[in-house]
């Protein structure tokens, strides 16, 4: 691959600064270590854009990230923004990227290292080897339907209100992703909706029903989402590949991510239609801001170092660095180093800088 690959990186706010820092340690080992030719831009993005140009997004940045080979993003949002209008808010940057962009499948993996099964809050042998993929539609439902806002009924009460809603196209590509990717695992894909009460998922389940049949190879089952979130908890390994809207797709994520142990351990991708020959992509981790630990040096890294690693998979086909940055965080944490979020007893803390020297350290040792 001789192309130099042009990567947008948005460290954002809170411990994105801290965690992007240690990724680009990474994407320049890559860059002198093996045949990538890889440019690094840092952007603007949530509340840092917000200080310097009183916008979460400018139409410049969103210009020059749709232009790059992949995005690579920190984390937004902290409380020195939380009373700005809504519209304003760093969260809102976001949004416009994923919506901009057509970033519409969100992949939200939930692996348990074995290092840390006995970090979990449930018993190791019901998490023991776990390997999940939720599949979340990130471009429409509830969180860009319209009509949506605060309505004064009378004096005393106002109405909030949002809009839920999908059309076939937007359910038939989500669900078609999900069918693609149980394939190349286990063929068992679960639809998660609540069709027995809202009417938008009655018309994904009828949706995602159909489009099974060009993928007669894949198991289809269908599951409400108050019965998906206790069977997360109750009997995990049954999964292996869950596809489901926007909302619910945020909440079972992140209830799945916690079967891990840790958020600070956990990766994503959003990808979008290849167009061109070009997939638009960005890659972040699950965690959020976390502005109470932001500058302490603790944070751990390794979701923001896994990201990289999804983004040489599912945007440069580089499966076999996928596997070397995946390998060597396993090593790491075979050896007991830990960052704070992950340390228990008889571990070794270390920082997060710590964290991100010992990965480059681990990548000298390993043959390219």
């Amino acid at each position: 691959m001789n192309k130099t690959l042009n990567i947008s990186l948005l460290p954002g706010d809170g411990i994105g600064q801290e965690i992007s820092s240690e990724a680009s340690k990474v994407l320049e080992w890559f860059n002198e270590k093996t045949d990538l030719k890889i440019n690094i831009k840092e952007e603007l993005v949530g509340g840092v854009s917000i200080d310097k140009y009183d916008v979460p997004l400018t139409d410049e940045t969103l210009d020059n990230i749709s232009h790059s080979d992949a995005i690579l993003l920190g984390a937004v949002g902290g409380p020195k923004w939380e009373s700005l209008d809504f519209e304003k808010r760093p969260e809102r940057g976001l949004l416009k990227i994923r919506k901009e962009l057509d970033l519409f499948a969100n992949f939200r993996p939930a692996i348990v290292f074995d290092a840390l099964a006995s970090s979990s809050t449930l018993k190791t042998e019901i998490i023991q080897g776990l390997d999940i993929l939720i599949i979340r539609e990130l471009t429409s439902g509830i969180y860009f339907g319209e009509p949506r806002g605060v309505s004064q009924i009378d004096e005393e009460n106002k109405r909030g209100f949002n809009t839920l809603a999908y059309t076939t196209k937007e359910i038939k590509r989500i669900a078609k992703v999900g069918f693609e990717t149980a394939q190349a695992r286990s063929k068992k894909l679960c639809s998660v909706d609540k069709a027995n009460v809202l009417e938008s998922t009655e018309l994904w389940r009828e949706v995602v029903t159909e489009v099974s049949k060009d993928y007669p190879d894949v198991q289809l089952s269908h599951m409400y989402v108050d019965n998906a979130s206790m069977q997360l908890v109750r009997n995990p390994q049954q999964f292996d590949v869950i596809v489901t809207t926007n909302m619910f797709g945020d909440i079972l994520s992140d209830c799945a991510s916690m079967l891990t142990g840790s958020l600070g351990m956990l990766p994503s991708a959003s990808i979008g239609e290849k167009k061109n020959g070009k997939c638009n992509a960005m890659y972040e981790p699950v965690h959020g801001s976390a502005p109470d630990i932001a500058g302490k040096g603790i944070a751990n890294p390794l979701a923001m170092i896994l990201s990289v690693a999804m983004m040489f998979k599912y945007s440069f086909a580089k499966t076999e660095y996928f596997n070397l940055i995946n390998k060597v965080v396993n090593k790491i944490l075979n050896s007991g180093y830990r960052t704070k979020d992950i340390f228990m007893k008889n571990d070794k803390l270390i920082s997060t800088q710590e964290m991100g020297d010992l990965v480059i350290k681990e990548l000298n040792n390993e043959k390219i």
